[in-house]
């Protein structure tokens, strides 16, 4: 089980973590959390949440200068590569006004799942041990491992067609090694953990 995902008898899925492990993933988890941005402000002091505020509250129209939360939020009309018409970006523009806030909270609680599983981990095992997931948090772990490896593909500039061999060929002191061996781990652990939950 060390390093990936098993199905878990009753459900879920479980890994080993050591301690190293369960520092990065957090590390990683809170870094997503901070790109991502806080949420929509909390009710004032005394008040309650107005339900239906939050349910019409509108979100950005133009899509992010920064590639990773380009990433992670894209357009949703028009290919990537090739310039919108005037029609594919005002459709695009709607959609995420009216999308996104939902989308980045969705993203914000899987990143949370994961940093409070983790710190569950390390406060009952002094740092490292067996992570043991029910099938919610399997659910919210791989939209975090996915997220993740989207925000480091874009700041390695994967491409989308498949992986970059180019990831393989670098050599042990180039400065992106680091980001490119996180990579590839989560894409192992991310793999592993679809395995366990359709097993």
């Amino acid at each position: 089980m060390a390093g990936l995902f098993e199905t878990a008898p009753g459900g879920g899925a479980a890994i080993a973590l050591d301690e190293v492990e369960t520092s990065i993933l957090r590390s990683f988890a809170v870094q997503m959390l901070e790109l991502i941005g806080p949420g929509p402000a909390g009710p004032a002091e005394g008040g309650e949440a107005d339900p239906l505020a939050a349910l019409f509250a509108e979100g950005p129209s133009a899509p992010p200068d920064d590639p990773a939360l380009a990433r992670l939020f894209p357009d949703a009309y028009g290919e990537p590569g090739k310039v919108p018409d005037d029609e594919q970006r005002n459709a695009s523009a709607e959609f995420r006004r009216f999308t996104e806030v939902d989308l980045r909270a969705r993203k914000r609680d899987d990143a949370l799942a994961v940093v409070r599983s983790l710190d569950e981990l390390s406060a009952a095992g002094g740092g490292g041990g067996v992570l043991r997931l029910d099938v919610e948090q399997c659910r919210r772990w791989l939209g975090a491992l996915n997220d993740l490896r989207l925000t480091l593909g874009a700041r390695l500039e994967v491409t989308d067609d498949g992986e970059d061999e180019r990831l393989y060929r670098l050599p042990d002191d180039d400065p992106a090694k680091p980001l490119v061996m996180a990579y590839l781990w989560l894409g192992a652990m991310q793999e592993s953990l679809i395995e366990a939950v359709t097993a």
